[in-house]
């Protein structure tokens, strides 16, 4: 069979090992060479593709919950949306979601996944108590802070390398409705846009949408969307039917002109300097979601996505460099969030770090490695790193540079004899 990441961009052949039981699955990991686990496929570029895969998302359970606590323990396959199914309408969310709620909690953990809070709550690996992951010979390790801390500090963030994620324990949080209170900014240009986020650091929840083609006066023009949950509002959440791309757009849909019409028309709809408005919880999280295999408006070649981090002092004029190379390009992202960050975390692998992140979506067409090559070198001319679960193509010395632990996660995988049963095209790629 074919498989991809989000992306659609590499397509590999691979064949899937059926996870039935812990006693089977240690038994062909024995027979079965090297693999990689995989879990719901959304991850965007080759982090989770190698010749033969682990399939997780059939071990879906929820085994206990606390309710004085939060704490829940459950299968590494179950996805975020079944969670929130299952216990907001009880008055609990996600402490920490990424931008789609259809990835599994292993999936959660190895891509150690922040979202709108990062700058108050900090990654989801900061959530999780503790983990159990089947090593390569077969043998189950429960890893926490305080048990097995480096193997646990190595797992979030190690995009599926130290093991498979059998099952996690992890806290949510308490809420009073399923309704967010919006309030949107805009912004006419970049300054303002980084005015906007420190005016707002207070919020829980912040993210921006950057107009990539804007230049000159109107260089990084942008709406923010900051939010929290009401206190007082229903818990009858039900997740809304989905729409679907029933095809592959073709692969002129996507080009300067018609993501230059879109960008208009998405930021002067918003007439307001500042507005507020109560929205659900999926349309503030989860917006694409709403629509099945999106991933096919950038045609049957996929797409690259592209998110990077930088420094605070940097973010300025490193974002302000990144946004005018890519207006020149005339390469239209079709989508492009900016997030503020804060501090990095202990996890030797995690992306974040105090300063901001964009991340961007470019159709794969020609050149487009070349510009994603100069914007590597604003990356870390200014200090900043790349996120695994997004890439399919940076250089391992390009990678090297923005993950200083990167010599931690080595010798352990090659203490541990990780490294000679969990392999991934990126791994290969990078030398991980």
């Amino acid at each position: 069979m074919k498989l991809s990441g989000w992306g659609r961009y590499p397509v590999v052949p691979a064949k899937p090992l059926v996870f039935h039981d812990t006693d089977s699955l240690a038994r062909e990991l024995e027979e079965a060479g090297t693999l990689i686990p995989f879990g719901n496929g959304r991850s965007y570029g080759d982090s989770a593709l190698a010749e033969r895969y682990v399939s997780l998302r059939p071990k879906d359970r929820i085994i206990d919950f606390d309710e004085s606590t939060g704490l829940l323990d459950c299968e590494a396959g179950i996805l975020l949306s079944e969670i929130i199914e299952t216990f907001l309408p009880r008055g609990w969310f996600l402490k920490i979601t990424p931008g789609t709620k259809l990835v599994t909690v292993g999936g959660a953990i190895a891509g150690d996944v922040h979202g709108k809070n990062h700058h108050q709550e900090g990654c989801f690996g900061n959530t999780v108590e503790s983990l159990t992951l089947m090593m390569a010979d077969g043998q189950i390790m429960k890893c926490s802070r305080t048990e097995n801390r480096e193997l646990f500090l190595a797992t979030c963030g190690g995009m599926g390398l130290t093991g498979i994620i059998l099952q996690a324990s992890f806290y949510l949080k308490k809420v009073f409705s399923q309704t967010i209170e919006q309030t949107t900014i805009k912004n006419k240009d970049l300054e303002d846009t980084f005015k906007a986020f420190e005016t707002y650091s207070s919020s829980p929840y912040s993210v921006a949408w950057i107009d990539c083609l804007a230049q000159k006066n109107c260089l990084g023009r942008s709406l923010l969307m900051t939010g929290d949950f009401i206190r007082n509002g229903n818990l009858n959440y039900k997740s809304k039917k989905r729409i679907s791309i029933p095809f592959d757009f073709p692969v002129f849909t996507l080009n300067t002109k018609s993501v230059r019409t879109f960008n208009d028309l998405y930021y002067f709809r918003i007439r307001d300097s500042v507005s507020t408005q109560k929205v659900s919880v999926d349309s503030f999280f989860y917006p694409l979601d709403a629509i099945d295999q999106w991933n096919r408006i950038y045609g049957r070649k996929g797409f690259l996505q592209y998110q990077f981090v930088l420094p605070k002092a940097e973010s300025y004029p490193g974002l302000k460099k990144t946004l005018a190379t890519i207006a020149e390009s005339g390469m239209a992202s079709f989508l492009a969030v900016l997030k503020l960050h804060g501090p990095c975390n202990d996890n030797y692998l995690s992306f974040p770090l105090e300063g901001y992140s964009l991340a961007l979506d470019f159709k794969m067409q020609p050149g487009l490695l070349d510009l994603l090559n100069r914007l590597d070198e604003i990356v870390l001319k200014h200090q900043g790193r790349i996120y695994l679960a997004k890439d399919a193509r940076v250089s391992r010395e390009t990678f090297e540079q923005g993950y200083p632990h990167i010599d931690k996660f080595r010798a352990l995988r090659s203490a541990l004899g990780l490294d000679k049963k969990f392999r991934s095209l990126q791994s290969q790629r990078l030398g991980i």
